[in-house]
């Protein structure tokens, strides 16, 4: 059996098309990719009856004679549907919510996108003082880190000066002055949403005023105010949207997710923009992908919230929607954590046909297990898939219902 990146996919109904199956590992490129799709020989598709009877005997489960199960399979490469089971139950889908988010960002971002964080001046150096306000303008970096501080305080010496007349303000009017998310519980242990976080914790303008006193240049905090139009602007560090996605996908980072959902929010291009303008994005596609918006529930960006309420069926769909672009494809696939390889999933499916041909998104909420991504099946098949368990007793029994499923999948 070939594994993901080997294989080609498919003619389209107007002209030959291709969807490179990028499930890369380490040292594994430069393998020349087989064809599959039209032609391959329907007869041996894994609709076959023995692989539904599989697939049903599987959920005669004891897990699920007391939880909830919405479970869907779609053979990408036949373009057709192959499994469902409650697939269009709404269920709390936990961090499968990311997929979402990323497929959502990738298709209304853009692959080239970055996150930026910018340092203005106002006023003029006379001597060694600057006659005016300095102003860090966030955008969300949920990685800026102390060696872009240095950027900036380095800017900042290069002018000249001393110490600063005005004072240092930090604009935040990226998104709205909410540092929770909508529905997160009280007892959550989650990190503050502000557009200005250095190391992923809400102390930016104290640790860069230490940072400049440190280096000689007297200032005094401003609090919060926007930046004037006019303003010089002194430095600006840069972030690929890739650089966020991969920890948030791989490692479930969800302050990473909350920033990328907050991108889609400040979009619109009003100033404190809040979830509802992300929500307009998400809701935008998903009616694209021929779902009525209304029926589903998008409170976040990382699937923490309570108040989330996704379907089987829609989370394939945007599986579906990003194998369609090669481009779109390769991005995600590359985040997605490796069955038995890495991220979330290092320690899962460690043996077995699923190991190398998983790449999924796991999600965890008390009494909820999911797992949504793609899968190769034995006859070079691509799969999108996504399995919603609810109400268990057991996480870890229902992980280990998922990865019984997913070893289905590719056998």
């Amino acid at each position: 059996m070939r594994r993901m990146s080997e294989i080609k996919a498919g003619k389209g109904p107007a002209a030959r098309f291709l969807l490179v199956m990028v499930f890369l590992l380490a040292g594994m490129g430069g393998v020349p990719p087989a064809s599959a799709g039209a032609g391959d020989g329907g007869a041996d598709m894994v609709v076959a009856d023995n692989w539904r009877a599989g697939m049903d005997s599987l959920l005669r489960d004891e897990l699920l004679q007391t939880s909830q199960l919405g479970l869907c399979v779609y053979d990408l490469t036949a373009d057709t549907l192959l499994y469902a089971f409650q697939s269009r139950q709404r269920m709390r889908p936990a961090s499968t919510e990311k997929v979402v988010t990323a497929v959502a960002a990738l298709a209304e971002l853009g692959l080239s996108y970055k996150f930026s964080t910018r340092l203005y001046h106002t006023g003029e150096v006379r001597g060694d003082v600057l006659q005016g306000d300095l102003y860090v303008v966030g955008g969300f970096d949920p990685c800026f880190g102390e060696t872009d501080l240095a950027v900036f305080v380095e800017a900042v010496k290069r002018l000249g000066v001393d110490s600063i007349a005005g004072r240092l303000c930090a604009d935040v009017s990226m998104k709205d002055t909410l540092q929770w998310g909508w529905g997160w519980c009280w007892d959550d242990e989650m990190p503050v949403l502000t557009p200005l976080l250095l190391d992923g914790e809400d102390v930016f303008m104290e640790r860069m005023s230490d940072v400049l006193g440190e280096a000689g240049i007297r200032v005094v905090a401003g609090g919060r105010s926007r930046c004037p139009a006019g303003a010089a602007l002194l430095a600006e560090r840069v972030r690929p949207l890739s650089e966020v996605l991969r920890p948030m996908m791989k490692e479930s980072d969800n302050l990473c997710a909350e920033a990328v959902f907050y991108q889609l929010a400040a979009r619109s291009g009003k100033p404190y923009a809040s979830r509802k303008e992300a929500l307009h994005c998400i809701e935008r596609l998903i009616g694209q992908m021929g779902y009525d918006p209304s029926k589903y529930l998008v409170a976040d960006g990382s699937g923490v919230s309570l108040y989330n309420y996704l379907t089987p069926e829609l989370e394939v769909a945007f599986l579906r929607y990003a194998y369609r672009d090669s481009r779109l494809f390769q991005a995600l696939c590359e985040v997605l954590p490796v069955a038995g390889v890495d991220g979330t999933l290092k320690r899962r499916m460690r043996e077995g046909r699923a190991r190398d041909n998983v790449r999924a998104k796991t999600g965890t909420l008390e009494g909820v297990s999911t797992l949504a991504g793609y899968a190769l099946a034995s006859n070079n098949h691509a799969l999108a898939f996504c399995i919603m368990n609810q109400g268990v007793e057991s996480v870890r029994e229902a992980q280990k219902f998922q990865d019984r499923v997913c070893e289905w999948l590719c056998r």
